[in-house]
């Protein structure tokens, strides 16, 4: 008999079925979610080549986590993943001269564990060991990383400030935001390279993901100002030189940001932002149910993370009220931006980063790649580190050394 689990309230078989059902009659051309088997291939090719979203792990912890997967079901994928992590957790606590090390590869595993979203009881447990084995890493840091807990709306953002050791003076800030199911800890963990420059970072969850306290809505923007006014509270930050930067979905926030708070936003990295066709009811139908770019499900995390998302037809009512065109904002005023993209993207398409391109009235950067995917990465060559370190950070040190026009490399 199959295991039944929930799903943000919805049973998790039957959404599977559900979604497999809406692949064959709405889009043909489109194929239905990956198999376990195709998922196992899949992730572990990913692995030994170090892309998304498994950059940073082994690949021999990868094909053991991966061997005993014979489901679908989220808790086994939770516990089969977290048996690995645990060894390392483990490991911390016997060897202390190499516990660090241990916690991020538990961290990373744990991470995947939850994997797009923590949508179970077991993917829940997972998230949470998360956290801890982050926090363990976190408290070897030097210069230090501080847990920033902000009062709103009766709940709290949690956010991690970093600052360059030895900085005198307000300092110039990244605000890093995560993706759909990317972390405040990823983020993170990509802007620690930027302190070498003199620049601090603020990593935060999006809307709806991680420790956000409120949902996707098209009001969700407003966790983001309430970090800015957070921001100009802290001596150590040079609030008049804050860039924002956004993966995916948090390229959404970054660009929504970069016209609603274009006064308190030096400029915003926006790297492949839905904007508006990508938010459309048609598009989720052909596009995103069982897309393969993804590794897995990018249909049922939007489910967990959107507000009054939780059947297909609701989630495509909602979508199209988060288009910034639908808003009336596409054309407003803005800071600069970069906006970063691949033309062979099938999770936002190009006609949306064009869209930004040719609207609002200052110039804007762009680094298109022809033969890129989601990110604009590619297998190969331009993955996701190649991308920051070439293309994103260099592009928000210019901007923040006051360097007139930009530009990308």
């Amino acid at each position: 008999m199959s295991k039944i689990t929930t799903w943000s309230g919805i049973r998790y078989v039957r959404l599977a079925a559900m979604l497999l059902a809406l692949c064959d009659g709405v889009a043909k051309a489109q194929a239905p979610e990956r198999t376990i088997d195709e998922i196992r291939t899949e992730a572990q090719a990913r692995a030994d080549r170090g892309n998304y979203p498994l950059i940073g792990l082994d690949p021999a912890d990868v094909r053991d986590a991966l061997a005993p997967l014979h489901t679908r079901d989220p808790d086994d994928w939770a516990a089969s993943w977290s048996r690995v992590a645990d060894r390392y957790m483990a490991d911390a606590v016997a060897h202390p001269e190499k516990a660090d090390a241990n916690y991020v590869r538990a961290w990373r595993l744990y991470y995947f564990a939850q994997w797009p979203v923590p949508s179970s009881t077991g993917k829940k447990e997972a998230y949470r060991k998360a956290l801890d084995a982050y926090a363990r890493h976190a408290a070897t840091l030097d210069p230090k990383l501080e847990t920033v807990r902000i009062p709103f709306e009766g709940e709290t953002i949690t956010g991690y400030l970093r600052l360059p050791k030895g900085a005198s003076g307000p300092v110039p800030l990244i605000l890093a935001i995560s993706g759909l199911d990317s972390r405040k800890e990823t983020v993170a963990e990509t802007y620690n390279a930027i302190l070498a420059s003199g620049v601090g970072y603020f990593a935060v969850d999006s809307p709806g993901t991680g420790q956000a306290p409120i949902k996707v809505s098209p009001t969700a923007d407003r966790m983001f100002s309430a970090v800015l006014d957070y921001l100009q509270t802290r001596p150590e930050v040079d609030s008049h030189r804050i860039v924002a930067h956004g993966v995916s979905f948090g390229g959404y926030w970054a660009t929504k940001l970069a016209i609603t708070e274009h006064g308190r936003l030096l400029g915003v990295v926006a790297q492949s932002p839905p904007v508006d066709t990508a938010l459309h009811a048609d598009f989720l139908r052909s596009n995103l149910l069982g897309n393969r770019e993804y590794l897995f499900d990018v249909v049922p995390a939007f489910l967990n993370v959107v507000e009054g998302g939780e059947t297909i037809e609701t989630l495509s009512d909602a979508f199209p009220k988060l288009s910034l065109v639908a808003q009336g904002l596409i054309g407003k005023p803005t800071g600069p931006m970069l906006i970063v993209g691949g033309a062979k993207d099938t999770q936002v398409p190009i006609s949306d980063l064009d869209l930004l391109l040719h609207s609002g009235d200052v110039p804007k950067d762009a680094w298109i790649n022809p033969q890129g995917g989601h990110l604009g990465r590619e297998p190969r060559g331009w993955t996701d580190p190649v991308i920051f370190r070439r293309v994103i950070m260099p592009w928000e040190l210019r901007l923040l050394r006051g360097e007139a026009g930009s530009g990308v490399p």
